[in-house]
């Protein structure tokens, strides 16, 4: 099962509201951490995700963002809207900064949501383990990034899930390679233990609240390759320019034209995605949709990417 995490920003909703009945068919459930105060886009893609009888996990303790330090709109958001719904269910993030009253406080505020603990750097694993088994149920819980095996080890006999970066951020487009490894975790989470799996998509952990001029414009896409058993790998298609933050439209188009190239070649191991016939459509149209476009397309095609592998090979 694939988690995929995103932070709440406009196109990362609108990538989850779009793709609500495909990752509801495949059985992929989005996590959510809103960093926006504004929450009407959080809203749809909620709906979205309900009306496809999908599911997500909404983080009621953002890390990041304009609700990290005043989280009660997300929590009225769910009551108001999500409380009888069990396709959405609540994600306690535990982070380095909180101690065990404060995951059972959280916890306990959200209990009617089925929530799950997201473990971030938490250290308190023993007691919170042992609160868990005194409430007894499966509760899902969710290590972002593999952290300490002996911090885990106290959560073995209930469900996990493991989120791992496969993104491999720079500080400039430049600096992208043309295509290296993004991850070979959808082939062995199983083998670890894991119930299920995720990642960052092609967004990467680290977060900004926006970004920076583009000097030069890259497009991500992710592909699995047979020939190295199945590995996901991430091409970046970058554009020629870069040395002034003017013309991207320009430089985007130069970033398509070098993606049209490969995408097009006879050994092309790009899955033809929705996404990637809409990038085909900007080719032909000679037309710039903006970057944050460009953006959801790429994490598109990812979604669209595993779903594929996973409805072509046994889980």
């Amino acid at each position: 099962m694939y988690f995929p995490y995103f932070r709440g920003k406009q196109f990362e909703l609108i990538t989850i509201r779009e793709n609500a009945q495909r990752l509801a068919d495949v059985g992929f459930i989005p996590i959510i951490e809103p960093v926006r105060e504004n929450l009407a886009g959080l809203d749809r893609a909620l709906a979205a995700i309900c009306a496809a009888d999908g599911q997500a996990v909404v983080v009621v303790n953002p890390m990041y963002g304009s609700l990290r330090n005043d989280a009660e709109p997300i929590s009225s958001l769910l009551e108001e809207k999500y409380l009888l719904r069990s396709n959405v269910s609540a994600g306690v993030l535990l982070t380095a900064e909180m101690d065990l009253s404060d995951a059972i406080a959280c916890y306990e505020v959200h209990e009617r949501y089925n929530p799950s603990f997201l473990h971030a750097g938490f250290a308190e694993a023993r007691a919170l383990a042992n609160f868990l088994q005194e409430k007894g149920g499966r509760r899902g819980q969710i290590f972002v990034d593999e952290g300490d095996k002996l911090y885990q080890r106290h959560f073995s006999r209930l469900p996990r899930v493991l989120i791992k970066d496969g993104f491999k951020r720079q500080k400039r487009n430049t600096d992208y390679p043309f295509v290296e490894k993004f991850s070979e975790l959808h082939l062995t989470y199983a083998l670890d233990g894991y119930t299920g799996f995720g990642d960052f998509l092609t967004v990467g952990d680290d977060y900004a609240e926006s970004g920076g001029p583009a000097y030069s414009v890259a497009i991500h896409l992710t592909f699995i390759d047979p020939r190295y058993d199945n590995v996901m790998f991430v091409y970046h298609f970058k554009s020629l320019r870069s040395d002034t933050p003017d013309d991207p439209a320009g430089k985007f188009a130069e970033a398509l034209q070098g993606m049209m190239a490969t995408v097009n070649g006879p050994n092309s191991l790009v899955f033809e995605s929705e996404a990637l016939a809409e990038f085909r459509s900007l080719h032909a149209r000679g037309h710039f949709p903006g970057l944050g476009y460009v953006k959801k397309l790429s994490m598109q095609h990812h979604i669209e990417t595993l779903a594929h592998y996973f409805t072509t090979h046994k889980r």
